[in-house]
């Protein structure tokens, strides 16, 4: 394999992918190669697991529904408790985290009926109390995840929860579709359209209207941090004054090895922590320090805080909303 060109396939275009009829002839264009070695570096790429797809990152709640959520299971039973939560294809990514909570997992769905249905079933079918977190707000602007250690450049800013996106029946036939990932073939877009009866211009036309309107976050390379050495991750979380949430969400998504940051809501007595955010890492000591130097850094030492370590990845998949 190319590894200056996965390099750049991986690093350059988890955004800002080209919107056209055959994006890969224009990926080849800037790369400087053929439209056919983008594509079979692309699928090589998907079958070694460092990307889990080509494709939209929808944002939450803007289409659909979903909430991070945990359970506390005992240790003999989680293997178990994991795969009962695996079976339902709303839930997109399931996690031990070192935590008392530590089965950790998104739930994505439709509509909010149909995601409270679904968080019903899966306590049900777990047998053990969920922890419902959904999100308030956002602080981090999903740049994607730089593989080179550039700073960030972008200032972030806080984003209360917008209403969601209305949907149409093609509107969703399209989400289905979407969510399996751009087809890697020469015209992608024209594969999609015909599987759903529309025109390819209709498609492309849609999706970057949701671009624009913040439904789509961004329409990219999606890559697997574990698959390229990021082998540690943490969430931190912490206990953060009301008053300066949006403060400090601010400022923590600026910061260097922070990728997500949202507020979500307490739920005392059992969960103190108002302020998420992730930190990756190469491994578990360069994680650990970063976030010391964060919390040194903005003054944060006083704030109540715990650091949740990911374990066992159980599941990973795109967002499922239709």
């Amino acid at each position: 394999m190319d590894t200056a060109l996965e390099f750049r396939l991986l690093n350059e275009f988890q955004r800002d992918f080209p919107l056209c009829p055959a994006p890969f002839a224009e990926l080849a264009a800037r790369l400087g190669v053929a439209e056919r070695v983008v594509i079979r570096q692309l699928e090589t790429l998907r079958q070694a697991g460092k990307i889990s797809r080509v494709g939209a990152v929808f944002a939450p709640k803007r289409i659909g529904a979903s909430t991070l959520a945990a359970m506390a299971v005992p240790a003999a039973q989680l293997a178990s408790v994991a795969a009962a939560v695996n079976r339902f294809p709303e839930v997109n990514h399931n996690y031990e985290r070192e935590h008392a909570y530590n089965l950790w997992f998104v739930v994505t769905a439709g509509s909010e009926a149909r995601l409270q249905a679904t968080l019903g079933a899966i306590e049900s079918a777990a047998g053990y109390p969920i922890l419902v977190l959904p999100l308030l707000e956002e602080f981090h602007i999903d740049l994607g995840f730089s593989l080179s250690g550039d700073a960030k450049t972008v200032r972030a800013t806080a984003r209360p929860l917008a209403e969601p996106v209305p949907l149409g029946e093609c509107d969703r036939r399209l989400i289905g579709v979407l969510q399996e990932g751009l087809p890697l073939f020469i015209r992608p877009f024209q594969v999609i359209a015909e599987r759903i009866g529309l025109s390819e211009s209709d498609v492309l036309r849609q999706i970057g209207a949701w671009l624009e309107a913040g439904a789509i976050k961004r329409f990219g390379v999606v890559v697997r941090h574990h698959e390229l050495g990021y082998t540690a991750n943490a969430m931190l979380v912490q206990d953060i004054p009301e008053a300066r949430v949006g403060e400090l969400g601010r400022a923590l998504a600026e910061a260097e090895g922070v990728t997500l940051c949202y507020r979500r809501p307490r739920v005392l007595p059992h969960w103190p922590y108002n302020l998420f955010c992730m930190i990756h890492g190469q491994d578990r000591t360069e994680v650990t320090t970063r976030i010391a130097e964060l919390r040194q850094t903005l003054n944060l030492e006083d704030c109540a805080h715990d650091v949740l370590f990911s374990r066992t990845r159980f599941k990973q998949t795109g967002a499922r909303y239709a």
